[in-house]
């Protein structure tokens, strides 16, 4: 391996430890700063932030793979999540900022849970972060096997630990350094190294495609659609061999945005409600280059493929053979750095709002609530590195598909929490029994459709993506639980 590859990733890694130790003097002395920031986040971070711990590695992996594979139609995927993504910094954002300071300050989704529907302020934050932890374990194990993706592509026998594969080895330096600047520097170290690390992803997404199809061995646009038309016309058509069902199951992967923790914790954390509409600008212009450009590169990245005669074992793979291919060591180096950034992104976020909950939802709900902050602080430290320890033995199965485990925790919370949400700040009849209801029955919902292999194939037919049933399930069981047992007590308390 060049040493230029090494020199570019060492700086990268460098980079965000630093950043970790800067956010540990800066807000880290309280609870409130260690797991959201002190509600200090610019727009631009909060923008960059959101989307960065957003997309992960299923951005730069997962996506691409599957456009590689199957063509425009998994494009879909992207419109899905970009028309879900404006809607959600529209309706939640601004509502969830004002809201989550209204009732007693909340840090924690939990928490708002809780305070909102006082009558059930038990039950909702054991339920919620039981949900939280379980579908994060599983989520950041997904950015995991990424990260173990990518060692075992780009550094095979190279590196050496214990005899670890290069696999395993990848999944352990991954969590290494994701732990260092998270557990060091909490909320605002995730949210600075995402803006950093959605910077360097949208960079690296404009740049490979454009190589891709105009570099040496590309052809550009007419050469690679003549390839792909000669392979299969119908990588190239958004509908072709798309059955309703299908294009379906894509397009609703948007409905999963408003019940995603990790998130919307970003709209909470926000400096002031007037900083969302721009926030919501810059967040979804970073969204749609970086979907552009991953879609680019999984369509064209297929043509490069066939007419210099790639074998791409793995399509998931195909950004990490394309940046090793094409690319002068250092800039090899540097889009590693950017998967790297798209993985740890997503990780770090994941693992401090588990924390978050098992500190704020757990422990000082039923072991100390007369903690300190300093004690809240360190127990949160060690909840980071317990739930990564937990993800990584999930992950140690190197043939785990990164879509496929994002797909199922994606569908998780957006059953579980998203009609949650969205009601909880925009219907006021809402309460603390509907509340319950619609997340057990929502996430029980899409565990029970992906048990019976439903996702994958539905009365004889395609599959059907287990969000659709989830969130559906979920919507109507907190609305009619809510007017079958309304409280009238807590009515009275939201609207006055």
């Amino acid at each position: 391996m060049a040493i230029g590859v090494w020199i570019s990733l060492f700086a990268y890694f460098a980079l965000m430890i630093a950043i970790g130790f800067y956010a540990m003097r800066k807000a880290t002395s309280t609870s409130e700063d260690y797991m959201l920031g002190g509600r200090q986040l610019s727009p631009q971070v909060a923008a960059l932030s959101a989307g960065a711990s957003d997309m992960s590695g299923w951005l730069l992996l997962g996506l691409p793979g599957a456009l590689f594979v199957s063509g425009l139609g998994q494009a879909w995927i992207g419109i899905g999540l970009l028309v879900g993504a404006f809607f959600n910094w529209t309706l939640v954002a601004p509502r969830l900022r004002e809201q989550t300071v209204h009732y007693g300050n909340a840090i924690t989704i939990p928490e708002f849970l809780a305070n909102r529907f006082p009558t059930r302020a038990m039950s909702l934050r054991t339920v919620s972060a039981i949900v939280i932890v379980v579908f994060f374990a599983v989520y950041t194990a997904s950015g995991l096997v990424a990260g173990g993706k990518l060692f075992e592509s780009a550094f095979s026998d190279v590196i050496n630990i214990g005899g670890m594969s290069d696999y395993a080895a990848g999944v352990y330096i991954t969590l290494g350094v994701v732990l260092a600047y998270t557990v060091v520097g909490g909320f605002l170290a995730v949210s600075l190294t995402d803006f950093v690390q959605g910077c360097i992803m949208m960079l690296a997404l404009v740049i490979m495609p454009a190589v891709v199809l105009f570099g040496e061995g590309g052809g550009g646009f007419s050469q690679a659609s003549q390839t792909l038309n000669e392979v299969d016309p119908t990588l190239l058509t958004w509908t072709e061999g798309l059955t309703f069902i299908g294009w379906l199951s894509a397009v609703t992967w948007g409905l999963g945005y408003f019940g995603q923790p990790h998130i919307i914790v970003r709209f909470m954390a926000i400096r002031t409600l007037k900083d969302v509409p721009i926030a919501r600008n810059i967040g979804m212009s970073w969204m749609l280059i970086s979907l552009i450009g991953a879609i680019s590169l999984g369509v064209f990245g297929r043509a490069y493929a066939i007419r210099n005669g790639l074998d791409v074992q793995d399509p998931e793979t195909i950004f990490i053979i394309l940046a090793n291919l094409l690319f002068h060591p250092l800039v090899t180096g540097f889009l590693y750095a950017a998967l790297l950034a798209a993985i740890m992104s997503t990780i770090s976020s994941q693992l401090l709002v588990s924390s978050s909950s098992l500190t704020e939802d757990f422990y000082r709900l039923f072991l100390r609530k007369e903690a300190t902050d300093k004690e809240t602080v360190l127990v949160g430290r060690i909840s980071v590195i317990l739930v990564g320890l937990v993800a990584a033995v999930i992950a140690s199965n190197p043939d785990s598909q990164v879509l496929g485990l994002v797909s199922n925790a994606w569908a998780g919370f957006g059953a579980a929490f998203g009609p949650l949400i969205i009601l909880s700040l925009m219907w006021s009849r809402t309460n603390g029994t509907g509340a319950i209801a619609g997340m057990v029955i929502g996430a029980a919902t899409v565990m029970i459709w992906i048990s019976l292999g439903w996702n994958g194939s539905f009365m004889g037919g395609p599959g059907v993506y287990e969000i659709i049933p989830g969130f559906i399930a979920s919507f109507i069981a907190i609305l009619v639980v809510s007017n079958v047992t309304a409280d009238a007590g807590e009515y009275q308390q939201i609207t006055r």
